[in-house]
């Protein structure tokens, strides 16, 4: 059996799994699909986090917003990864998976690292934000050298 390679008319379909939002992320998602980087921010406390939550996690306030970011931070640390078998991502190996701090102060985003060849990427290495498209629904944010 073969497979069709893709066409202009017939766009590579994305096979690796989707975020589900829900109504704590949904304004994130939104704000991807508009490519704009959306961080919450506690207005008792002044806090930035990362991920999506009903509370802050400092000061345990329910007054939270979401705030654009700026898009920029710095690789917090990553693995290379060299072997997986998954559907969507064996064809890609090997790729960074990288946890960056924002420069607005949210840690732990757990992300993609591209444009950057992985023997390249460094602890410390200063990053910004592109928007992957993935589907007409869902977009990545994923982060390149700044």
């Amino acid at each position: 059996m073969t497979t069709q390679q893709p066409t202009a008319a017939q766009p590579k379909r994305y096979s690796k799994p989707l975020p589900q939002p829900d109504s704590e992320s949904e304004g994130y998602w939104k704000a991807l699909k508009e490519h704009k980087l959306m961080v919450p921010h506690c207005k008792a406390c002044g806090h930035y986090f990362f991920w999506m939550r009903a509370f802050c996690p400092k000061c345990h306030s329910d007054q939270t917003e979401l705030v654009q970011s700026k898009g920029r931070g710095k690789v917090h640390t990553f693995t290379t990864i060299r072997q997986n078998m998954g559907p969507g991502f064996r064809d890609e190996v090997p790729y960074t998976v990288a946890v960056v701090e924002l420069d607005e102060g949210a840690a732990q985003m757990l992300t993609n690292i591209v444009e950057c060849p992985v023997d390249k990427v460094k602890i410390g290495m200063a990053v910004q934000v592109v928007f992957d498209d993935v589907t007409p629904e869902v977009t990545l944010p994923k982060f390149k050298p700044a």
